[in-house]
């Protein structure tokens, strides 16, 4: 299974340099890399681990648009784009390699302390790796997973409520060890900061035990139980808290997507913001509206300004591809602001925010699960959270002559307040955690969100949507290929044990039962 490659390397390793064991030293002299560490730190591991799940993950150019397809952001005019009209491939496995990393990282580190740390970050990483997998396609290898050492080379597959009771003893443990931690090197998001790590685990934590709200019945998980646990531990506290990448004006390391004389990105003609995105910022007057978009050219052309509500238009990401053509054509669309071309450093890319938290417990206390604090005051904090980060990142200049103030920030929450039953509740708080997401969480999480609660309403066109059925939308990606191919005992019986051996982007995994 995902063991195969890393022994079929070592292997490889091994003949490599038995063919060269007979190279004079001159010739090792000659060939040393002098950029290549000599030797291998727990800084460095670290530094490699997080790259995988942070930076890395967050691609450029036209793939750091595919998950804002598929969550309705935008819809895309180069050409039909598989993820705006619901076509999902299988996923890949790919980031369970870097796990490998995290046994040396602890072991070689040079102080208790240092390795308190750093096998609490090794705790966090493994479970947001393989929370990920597990939200993609179900059931997954988790107990057996990376242990080549061991000799376990066709991983088995866990069940998915067990993939979950590994989470969330890992983010326990991670909590725990990091209160015991000390400041450690290699971090590029936290700059090592052990208390913030602290508080990036609990408060994932809560986003993975909302996502179990319908398994609150389950005795061993403990779903409400575990919830009041965690609050009472320390969470993050403002946008600086987010789980975040930065960017600057070297090349490679230029916000996403930009297009600046140190990164040059040629695709940023063809993104046009949708109406899911549009339409629930001018009902609201909303002027975060202003900083995700510019105004349509045609409107603009017919005498609305910059500033005016009525000047921005959003495209139906479900629509036919003619008529989104058409539309980007005339001018009656919005591209995204200007500023995420024109600045290299546009805005952190959030992969976890602190608005994200708010809404969290925003619908915890909607749900029932907590009580003390008002539902409104956690959702009035979300979208005040995501209002001050983009008046603190983005320069007014970019703002169309619509400011976010913290006054405004203010009244909106509470012109804005959530009212109505339960439902309508959740409908007000996944919406604004939806607009609160333009451009972050790049793992998907609006469609995750709309998967779970259905919100915000996304269209289903059968006209245009690539999933079979075209009366469904799908609700999973199938198992990666090389699973099939090299580890196809496992997973064909975890396929036949969740899902009657249909392994389709149809099937209702556990979460979703």
């Amino acid at each position: 299974m995902i063991k195969n490659s890393f022994w079929k390397y070592i292997t490889l390793v091994f003949v490599v340099g038995l063919g060269f064991s007979s190279c004079t030293k001159k010739f090792d002299e000659i060939n040393t890399n002098p950029d290549r560490p000599s030797s291998v730190s727990s800084e460095w591991l670290a530094t490699n681990m997080l790259t995988a799940i942070s930076s890395k993950n967050i691609a450029s150019g036209t793939d750091f648009i595919q998950p804002f397809a598929l969550c309705k952001y935008l819809a895309w005019t180069e050409k039909q784009n598989n993820l705006q009209y619901n076509l999902i491939d299988r996923t890949n496995f790919d980031r369970f390699l870097i796990l490998r990393d995290v046994d040396p990282m602890v072991n070689i580190a040079k102080t208790p302390e240092l390795q308190n740390s750093y096998k609490a970050l090794g705790h966090f990483i493994r479970a947001w790796v393989f929370f990920r997998a597990t939200m993609q396609v179900g059931d997954i290898p988790y107990s057996e997973a990376i242990q080549g050492d061991d000799k376990i080379i066709k991983a088995k597959y866990d069940s998915q409520k067990d993939v979950f009771l590994g989470i969330l003893q890992e983010l326990d443990a991670a909590d725990d060890l990091f209160s015991k931690g000390a400041d450690f090197g290699g971090d590029f998001i936290y700059k090592g900061n052990a208390d913030k790590w602290r508080r990036l685990t609990n408060t994932f934590q809560l986003h993975v035990l909302m996502n179990l709200y319908r398994k609150t019945s389950d005795t061993d998980l403990k779903v409400i139980q575990r919830f009041n646990q965690v609050m009472a531990r320390p969470l993050m506290r403002d946008y600086t808290d987010n789980f975040a990448v930065t960017y600057n004006a070297s090349s490679g390391y230029c916000y996403p997507w930009s297009s600046t004389p140190a990164q040059i990105n040629a695709f940023t003609i063809y993104p046009m913001v949708s109406a899911t995105v549009i339409d629930q910022l001018k009902a609201n007057q909303d002027r975060r509206l202003f900083y995700y978009a510019e105004p349509a050219r045609a409107l603009i052309a017919s005498g609305k300004t910059a500033s005016d509500y009525d000047a921005y238009v959003g495209v139906e990401p479900s629509d036919v591809y003619s008529n989104t053509i058409n539309a980007h054509n005339s001018g009656n669309f919005c591209d995204v602001n200007k500023r995420y071309v024109e600045m290299f450093n546009a805005e952190p890319v959030g992969l976890f925010n602190y608005w994200d938290l708010q809404f969290v417990l925003a619908e915890a206390a909607v749900r029932g699960w907590i009580s003390g604090t008002p539902a409104q005051t956690y959702y009035a904090n979300g979208i005040k959270g995501s209002m001050a980060f983009l008046a603190n990142y983005a320069p007014s200049s970019y703002s169309h002559n619509m400011l976010l103030s913290a006054a405004y920030a203010d009244t909106f929450a509470q012109q804005n307040a959530l009212q109505g039953t339960t439902e309508e509740q959740i409908r007000q708080i996944i919406s604004q955690k939806y607009i609160a997401g333009f451009f972050h969480n790049v793992d998907y999480t609006a469609w995750f969100e709309n998967r779970r609660t259905g919100y915000p309403t996304f269209v289903l066109n059968s006209a245009t949507n690539r999933n079979t059925p075209a009366s469904k939308f799908p609700v999973r990606w199938p198992y990666p290929q090389k699973e099939l191919d090299y580890n196809s005992e496992n997973v064909q019986a975890a396929i036949t044990r969740q899902y009657n051996g249909n392994d389709d982007n149809n099937q209702l995994m556990w979460i979703l039962q």
